[in-house]
């Protein structure tokens, strides 16, 4: 039995029983969501006519410096620099319930349609965050007893989502073909029958900042009877033609069972997406407690969905200026003598120890640079390490001047 036939088997049974679930849009009188108050579907704040926390109207700063009665510590976050289509509140301010209640909302309809056209895939599902995606679709789709080979650095959500559906593991070392190679040998050599073999990792590491080779894992995955799921979080809106992505940059789309993707990094909204077919996203519907039993993202981050999609796919100007920027990073970094990991934006410094990545975050810090020292269990032991993250909207003079700092600092 394959796997999608052990998934149309469950959405049967479902329908057998009459609780085969499709996601409706609201209609009638709402004697259905949590809005017990009201205030959810209310234009102006019920407190005063206004919204009572106003965020700073300074574009850009990043923390707001607004009226202190009501952002008093400055706390707030800048607004988007687009604002909702319609207002937002037009579109609601509050998910109201889970999607399969009344959370639902034709907006996310067209967010769904137009990211899976953006990904040349058959169908897309919308959660509320990288986590909630990951760990809800491996532990909705692996079964106690499937086996699934994992990257030994994949994200703590990976690791959650397995560690749910307990699964047979094999935790292969990071990005090693020929370990990877040697597990899926010896589990197809004695595969139970029914059950499925995953193999599963980022296309660009968190921490690391370099790439799987998604290729050769794919081929791999292929010859032994394995499905892939690739988390592509930090990945999402740098590579690719339009920014969808390493998968499709490489023309894996339909070699791949699934992707998940990220809004709150690259694309700068709320929320996140799995990517794959019709089959897997009606089997999620009806089964992932992460979509089920949760309130739905509000209909108005769905149109920043919807007003940032065109901007990000046409922008390859801003992922021209990102990578160049990483590569004046990467290149002063080495002529400096440090240790740093692949190619791309995110760029590991290690230092070894965690008081000495600590006192060189502080040393930055002094100097105007906020980069942040990652510690265990965040990275292995020995490893702790400077996380620079380059931006597009770096210039390049200061890039060049925080490669400097950072190898002043951390050979001093």
């Amino acid at each position: 039995m394959s796997l999608t036939d052990r998934w149309r088997i469950a959405l049967d049974e479902l329908r057998g029983q009459g609780r085969y679930r499709s996601l409706r849009l609201p209609a009638g009188h709402d004697f259905t969501s949590n809005d017990y108050l009201g205030y959810g579907t209310l234009s102006p704040s019920p407190l005063k006519g206004e919204c009572p926390l106003s965020p700073s109207p300074l574009k850009g700063e990043g923390w707001g410096g607004g009226d202190g009665d009501r952002n008093p510590l400055n706390l707030l976050p800048a607004p988007h620099p687009n604002p909702p289509p319609q207002g937002g509140r037009e579109l609601g301010h509050s998910g109201l319930s889970s999607r399969l209640l009344r959370g639902h909302h034709a907006v996310w309809d067209e967010v769904e349609t137009a990211l899976a056209e953006w990904h040349g895939a058959e169908a897309v599902l919308m959660l509320n965050s990288g986590f909630t995606a990951n760990e809800g679709l491996i532990s909705t789709i692996v079964e106690p007893g499937d086996w699934v080979a994992t990257d030994e650095l994949n994200h703590a959500c990976i690791v959650e989502g397995l560690r749910v559906c307990r699964p047979r593991k094999f935790v292969f070392r990071h990005n090693d073909l020929n370990h990877l190679e040697e597990g899926l040998k010896a589990e197809a050599a004695k595969r139970p029958p029914g059950r499925e073999l995953f193999v599963v990792t980022e296309s660009l590491f968190s921490m690391d900042g370099d790439r799987a080779p998604l290729r050769d894992i794919v081929e791999l995955a292929e010859r032994y009877g394995a499905q892939v799921i690739v988390d592509e979080a930090h990945s999402t809106g740098c590579y690719g033609p339009r920014g969808s992505g390493i998968v499709d940059e490489l023309g894996l789309r339909s070699r791949v069972l699934a992707t998940v993707h990220t809004g709150g990094k690259a694309l700068g909204v709320c929320g996140a997406y799995v990517c794959g077919s019709t089959l897997l996203r009606d089997y999620l519907v009806n089964r992932c407690r992460h979509l089920i039993f949760t309130t739905a993202l509000p209909p108005a981050i769905g149109a920043w969905w919807l007003d940032m999609l065109p901007q990000v796919q046409a922008d390859d100007a801003a992922r021209t200026r990102l990578h160049s920027n990483a590569r004046t990073m990467h290149a002063i970094l080495a002529e400096r003598g440090l240790r740093v990991f692949g190619d791309s934006y995110i760029v590991p410094v290690v230092l070894g120890e965690d008081p000495q990545a600590v006192r060189v975050s502080r040393a930055l810090g002094e100097r105007g640079f906020d980069v942040r020292a990652i510690r265990p269990p965040s990275v292995p032991q020995g490893t702790a390490r400077l996380r620079v993250s380059i931006h597009a909207d770096h210039p390049p003079e200061l890039v060049r001047e925080l490669a400097e700092a950072v190898a002043s600092c951390a050979m001093s």
